[in-house]
């Protein structure tokens, strides 16, 4: 198993969070592997059905329950729970790689960044070739980061990645509210919108191993584009968070 020295991170905790549900079959390996290169894996489980809390347990993370109000308030609710100056967010179906990981959060760490979003366009994607549905994720995709290099004059590849490390108390600061999938643009435009720094670096995406994406592009594709339109509204919002890493 690959593993990292700790040590690089100086005196900053970095915890990993792993979304789930019902991922049995590779959420052992997830936890696993990540666990080589942070402090603390955290696991958020849906109400899983199968074995994948006593899996993810049984390989060494921490488990909590989430509110079963989706992927976005999972990850709210997560960084209410842990402890950690760097929280790494990733997938439980094996399609991000956790070696990817110091790529992530050192950026967040050495103070070059705020949020470090994980470039598919940069990196290659397994995930984003196979079908019609994911060619209008890739397309949409696409049309959000050019409404947002545009509204805030940044070159920004990918900012729908879930593959991302952000600075856990910057993040509380910008008060995101969604609960679905869209936190993940959410994240990208409020820390921008309050002054913080995003940057891309690239990550391969893998294809997950068993089963399909939770994502139903067909229904939650209106969810995309409207929390892209109210969040790239100007507002006046100044920087709530000052804090040096």
């Amino acid at each position: 198993m690959k593993s990292f020295d700790l040590t690089e991170y100086g005196d900053k905790r970095v915890v990993a969070v792993i979304l789930a549900k019902n991922e049995e079959k590779t959420i052992g390996e997830a936890v696993e592997g990540a666990a080589g290169f942070v402090h603390e894996v955290v696991v958020m489980d849906g109400h899983s059905s199968d074995e994948s809390v006593a899996i993810a347990r049984s390989a060494g993370a921490t488990v909590y329950t989430d509110s079963s109000q989706g992927k976005g308030a999972a990850i709210r609710q997560s960084m209410g729970l842990i402890s950690a100056d760097v929280v790494v967010f990733m997938d439980a179906d094996g399609s991000h790689d956790p070696a990817d990981i110091p790529k992530l959060a050192l950026p967040v760490v050495r103070d070059e960044t705020d949020l470090c979003v994980g470039s598919r366009f940069a990196g290659g994607s397994d995930e984003l070739s196979t079908s019609v549905g994911q060619l209008i994720r890739t397309i949409g995709n696409i049309s959000m980061n050019i409404a947002i290099n545009k509204r805030w004059h940044t070159v920004l590849t990918d900012t729908l990645n879930g593959f991302r490390a952000v600075h856990r108390q910057a993040a509380l600061s910008v008060k995101l509210k969604e609960n679905y999938h869209t936190i993940e643009q959410e994240m990208v435009m409020k820390m921008l919108r309050h002054g913080y720094r995003v940057m891309n670096v690239p990550a391969h995406e893998y294809a997950r191993k068993f089963g399909m994406s939770h994502i139903n592009i067909w229904k939650e594709w209106p969810k995309f584009v409207w929390c892209v339109i109210i969040n790239l509204i100007p507002k006046n919002s100044p920087k709530q968070f000052a804090g040096d890493i």
